[in-house]
């Protein structure tokens, strides 16, 4: 069984308890000597078997091998990644079985962060995610004073439209974020604008 790594936390001395994300299901699994093991790392994609599923205590990860990626090497790109990834837990922790959606999300992720804009990514990927939930905001009128948003646009958590003037907060184009909830896509925007957008998606899911 393959899923990404969610969270994980020490227990005792070495040992771990870690959420695993899989095409199937969100689940939490304890792991003896946990601590001592490099592949128990937040955002590892992982190869793993389970045992003790009685339902009397935690099921156990065992067998773990990772299976890597070239850029798990760039810095820069591994704290970006370790950032967006634990944004997923506090989403989907009260969630057991699901589609395979947000694991396959992650994986299309992953296999394009070495080689584009890991906050592009980001972006892309949150305006999916917020389609499959059907939390896409694409009206014209602000979220606090319920008017029409004319030219320029300020976008509150969960990407939900607003005056700039009312959130007091910097802006893009309406035409901008209009092409980029239609098409999923940050290719007509620069990258100060990308950075405004990926911010919005670092105060949560």
């Amino acid at each position: 069984m393959k899923g990404f790594i969610l969270s994980v936390r020490k227990v005792k001395s070495e040992d771990s308890i870690a959420m695993v994300l899989t095409s199937k299901d969100v689940r939490t699994y304890y792991r003896f000597f946990g601590a001592r093991h490099s592949i128990l790392q937040l955002g590892n994609l992982v190869d793993f078997e389970v045992e003790g599923e009685d339902g009397r205590f935690l099921p156990r990860l065992r067998s773990l091998s990772h299976i890597g990626f070239p850029w798990l090497f760039d810095k820069n790109r591994l704290l970006v990644w370790h950032n967006f990834i634990k944004l997923f837990e506090p989403h989907l922790k009260d969630t057991e079985e699901i589609e395979s959606f947000y694991y396959d999300l992650l994986l299309g992720a992953a296999k394009k962060w070495g080689k584009q804009n890991p906050k592009r990514i980001v972006c892309e990927s949150y305006i999916q995610l917020l389609a499959y939930e059907g939390r896409v905001h694409d009206e014209e009128n602000c979220y606090i004073c319920e008017t029409l948003i004319m030219e320029q646009m300020s976008l509150m958590q969960a990407y939900i439209p607003a005056h700039p003037e009312c959130l007091y907060s910097a802006s893009l184009p309406k035409e901008k974020i209009a092409t980029f909830f239609k098409t999923q896509k940050t290719l007509h925007l620069e990258d100060q604008e990308v950075a405004y957008l990926f911010d919005i998606v670092m105060k949560g899911l």
